[in-house]
This record gives structure tokens, sequence and C-alpha cells, in this order.
């Protein structure tokens, strides 16, 4: 279960009917003053469900809202300690509302994992998933006070020994390739929850797993996962399959990167927040369809078409698009048809070119969507 906020931004006349969602510097006056204006949009927290290979089985949550106008946000944290806060009053109460709705919709929880990044640090999250028999990976930010209280988890890693290594690959902005080997390190520990919060949750014994780059290259940031999970972890190969499990959350960044390029949901001229929010849900069933059609014929090449496409769609892609230049797919699978699909989109499938992405994908299905409309319309009409 990959959880993960987006935002959608949007340009109105009257922004109070939308919401905002952030305020931005927006550079100096003449006196040298910041200034500060809101931004107007909504915000969405999606629970994305996939497979241990990736594959996406669909939203188990989602979450829609908007803020009121930032005034005065900067000088209440300077009066209130946030982490003294309960969690009930605070937006982060999103995460939990999340966690407990997938659980509700899916069952099953001791089978459910669910992934945060660093914004997901939050300690009621922990006790949460205790509490109902799931578990989580989640990327710490905060060093938690460890053990009796008297050092933090940081100092308690330090004197832990690494195990192994893993090797992974790392695109730079030249979009070239590079292997980069990580310390592996891990250890049980006792966690304690925040001091203004010790009289109402327990402390916790979980699994800290280090993933460190140990010779950066100059120009470049150090390579550094820190990982928290209530899985216990006895092997190296275990940490790395939990690493690995936290390296499937990209694929909740690319479900709205979909939402927004290809459904272009950012483009709506719809006037209230209730209404974008209706909009953008349905825009989450096909942009799920989308990334699921992809990564089905990555995982699975050699599934039938009519997993994925009809009759109809299948006759029409034999029809526009020719069998040669399909990267050497299998005649009749899955694969081949979505690279005829790519095809139809603008991919050229060539030898050299890596497999079909989300947007030629989206092109094609588009594309393919309003031939297969228009062959029906010509069913319909009779000439002369």
């Amino acid at each position: 279960m990959l959880q993960d906020t987006t935002e959608f931004t949007y340009q109105r006349r009257n922004p109070h009917a939308v919401g905002f969602t952030k305020s931005v510097n927006s550079g100096r006056d003449k006196q040298e003053r910041l200034r500060h204006h809101t931004v107007c949009g909504i915000l969405m927290h999606s629970s994305l469900a996939v497979t241990l290979d990736g594959l996406p089985l669909g939203l188990a949550a989602v979450k829609f809202w908007s803020r009121d106008k930032f005034k005065g946000t900067a000088q209440l944290k300077r009066k209130v300690n946030p982490t003294r806060v309960p969690i009930e009053t605070k937006e982060s109460i999103r995460w939990l509302e999340n966690l407990c709705q997938s659980l509700t919709l899916l069952g099953q929880p001791d089978r459910c994992i669910h992934v945060g990044d660093r914004e997901s640090d939050i300690y009621e999250l922990y006790c949460l998933t205790k509490e109902l028999g799931t578990h989580f990976v989640v990327r710490t930010v905060v060093d938690r006070l460890a053990g009796n209280g008297d050092h933090t988890i940081s100092a308690e890693m330090r004197d832990v020994e690494t195990v192994g290594r893993h090797l992974i690959e790392v695109r730079a902005d030249t979009d070239e390739v590079t292997k980069v080997h990580l310390d592996i390190r891990f250890k049980r520990i006792r966690v304690l929850p925040p001091i203004g919060k010790k009289k109402r949750y327990p402390a916790l014994d979980l699994t800290v797993i280090h993933a460190v780059e140990p010779d950066p290259p100059a120009g470049r940031k150090r390579i550094e996962w820190k990982l928290l999970t209530d899985l216990e972890v006895h092997s190296c190969e275990e940490a790395v399959e939990k690493i690995k499990w936290y390296a499937m959350r990209w694929k909740i960044e690319v479900f709205p990167k979909i939402l927004k390029s290809g459904c272009r949901a950012e483009d709506a001229r719809l006037r209230t927040a209730d209404r974008l929010a209706n909009l953008v849900a349905v825009f989450c069933i096909m942009s799920w369809r989308m990334l699921w059609l992809t990564m089905l014929a990555c995982t699975a090449p050699e599934t039938p078409p009519t997993a994925a496409l009809t009759e109809q769609e299948i006759e029409i892609l034999d029809q526009m698009v020719s069998n040669a230049g399909n990267r050497q797919a299998t005649p009749g699978s899955l694969n081949f048809y979505l690279t005829k699909l790519a095809r139809l989109g603008g991919y050229l499938a060539r030898t050299s070119d890596p497999p079909p992405g989300n947007t030629v994908v989206w092109r094609g299905l588009s594309r393919l969507t309003d031939i297969r409309l228009g062959t029906e319309m010509a069913a319909t009409l009779r000439c002369g």
C-alpha cells in the first residue's frame, strides 16, 4: 500500500470557491520585504495497492481537501510545539485514515505493507499498525529517542557493523546510468514516543535499516536511506527486501503524473472544489488503468491481450498498425499489442528505444478510443 499526497493547482477569479493548497514566496517588494501569495487548488491523498512485482491493483483509499487562507501559521509554530498537538487535529491524520480505509476495503491486515516517505514518519501511525495487526515500511526523518531514553536511534546505529552491500542503478541528470554500492546495516531497537505523548503511546520494538553510499562522487549528494519497519529482519537479504519494497514507492509518484500530463486534470474549468474532486476521482480510474496496462505488459508480457483490450480494439489495432517492428514481442501477446498501442501514440519502437511508457500509451489509447467511437457511429449511419 503506497501512500502519498498530490497537489492540483488552478487559476480562478474566485479562488475561495476552490480553496488553497500552500503559501509561497513571491519575491520582495520595494522595501525589500518578503511577499507571499496563496496557491489556489485542491490536495489528494491516495493509497495505491500494488503487488510485490509492482503491478498496481487500484486505489484502496483516497481523500480530497483544500485549505483556507494561511494567516499566522508561522507565528503559531513559534508558540506551539507541533509534536505536542494531538494527531486528530492535524492534517497528518490523513495517513491514519487512509490506512484504516484500506484495511476496511481489503481485509487481511497481516498481508498489507504500508509504505510511505519521510512525511509519514508519524509515531501514531506506528502504534495504529500494531493495533490493527498490519505492517509498515517508512523512510524516517525524525531521530527518535531509543533504549532507556538516554540516546537516539542514530547514536545506537553508529555502533552497528555493515552486514553486506546492495547494488543499485542511479540515473544522473545527463541520463547516464551508473551502478552504486550501498552499505547495509540493521538492528532491532526499542523506540520511544515523543516526550509530549509518552503517557498516551507505548514504546515499540522496531527494526531500523540504513542503506548508505560509502564513497559518493564529487558533485552528487550521498545516497542515504534510513528506513523503519515493524517487521523483524535477520539477514542482509531480508533487509534488501524491505529496501526494494520502499523503492516501489516511486509508482505513487508516476500515478499523479498520468493524472496531470495525460488526463490534464489541472486544465479543468470547474469552479468549486467538490466538482473538481469528482472529476479527479473519475480520472483516477483512467490513470490506474493506464499504469496497470503498462506494468502488466512488463510483469506478465505473455498475458492474452483480451485481459486489457476488447475484441474490437484488438481488431482496430491489427488494421491500423502493422505487425512489423514490435520489438520482437510474442505475436498475440499483451506486450505485442501494447507496443502497437504505443506506436499508435507516436512510439517509434526502435531497437535502441526503451519500453513504451505511460505517455505514449495514453496517447495511443486516446486515439484508439476516438477510432473505435468513429467505427461504431459509422456502422449506424445509412448512406445513399
